[in-house]
């Protein structure tokens, strides 16, 4: 009970609706904003899985007489002409298990990062961040080694989608722990998943995330959500991949 003079009382009462509108605004505000999903995210998944099971059938029946790998690889050290590398590298793996780990992780997060920004603007934003992944990669990379596999776009992913969920909550008044799960989670899973194997390249694992997350952080790429940016972001994407392979196949020695 709240005891005030008679000549208070229209003050006290204000007093009183300003606490419960500021209550009000307290409590929507450390409410998440309402997530605009997607539903053709799965189309993006569907063309990711098209274009690695393409490209395994044909370096490995060896089409047009070109060893793909060899065309195709990620090198430590990239001429001013095998800029494709960084892209053809993506799309190359070892083997089975290989390309099915790609696969199963890469459809996983590749279509909850098509929720959130659409497919094609979310892949066109993966394809971006692991090239840049990619080219870190060869900064770093022994000279002896090369690079296959599309893990480098799959950490890139799991950094996008983490900071992208990250970017959103800190938009609010939530709590630091709620804030910054997201991020602690993708990191963990990082760490489970992108570290194990004695021919695992962790490194491009990590630059992968690490461009990924980067370029999660832009924040243009949340406000392209229109159908027009995300059919064009989709061929865009697709062209790149054929540009490159393109590119690789033109110049090995079977086709000069």
């Amino acid at each position: 009970v709240l005891v005030v003079a008679e000549e208070q009382r229209e003050r006290a009462l204000e007093e009183l609706r300003r606490h419960e509108s500021e209550a009000r605004a307290w409590t929507q505000a450390q409410r998440a904003p309402a997530l605009i999903l997607h539903p053709q995210a799965w189309v993006g998944v569907a063309g990711y899985t098209v274009v690695l099971l393409a490209v395994a059938y044909c370096a490995g029946e060896g089409v047009f007489g070109v060893d793909w790998r060899g065309v195709g690889a990620l090198l430590p050290t990239l001429q001013a002409r095998e800029g494709h590398r960084l892209i053809t590298a993506l799309t190359l793996h070892g083997d089975v298990a290989h390309l099915a780990a790609n696969l199963l992780l890469g459809g996983v997060f590749g279509y909850f990062a098509g929720q959130l920004l659409g497919p094609g603007v979310a892949w066109f934003a993966v394809l971006i961040a692991a090239v840049c992944g990619n080219w870190l990669d060869t900064l770093v990379m022994p000279a002896i080694n090369t690079s296959i596999g599309a893990s480098t776009a799959v950490f890139a992913t799991l950094g996008l989608v983490a900071v992208h969920a990250w970017r959103r909550d800190t938009q609010t008044r939530m709590r630091w722990a709620y804030r910054f799960a997201p991020l602690v989670a993708a990191i963990a899973l990082l760490a489970f998943t992108g570290a194990g194997g004695e021919r695992t390249d962790v490194i491009a694992h990590i630059t992968g995330f690490l461009s990924g997350a980067a370029l999660g952080a832009v924040p243009t790429l949340h406000r392209l959500h229109g159908a027009g940016a995300q059919w064009l972001s989709g061929v865009a994407t697709l062209a790149a991949i054929v540009a490159a392979w393109w590119s690789a196949l033109s110049a090995a020695p079977n086709l000069n």
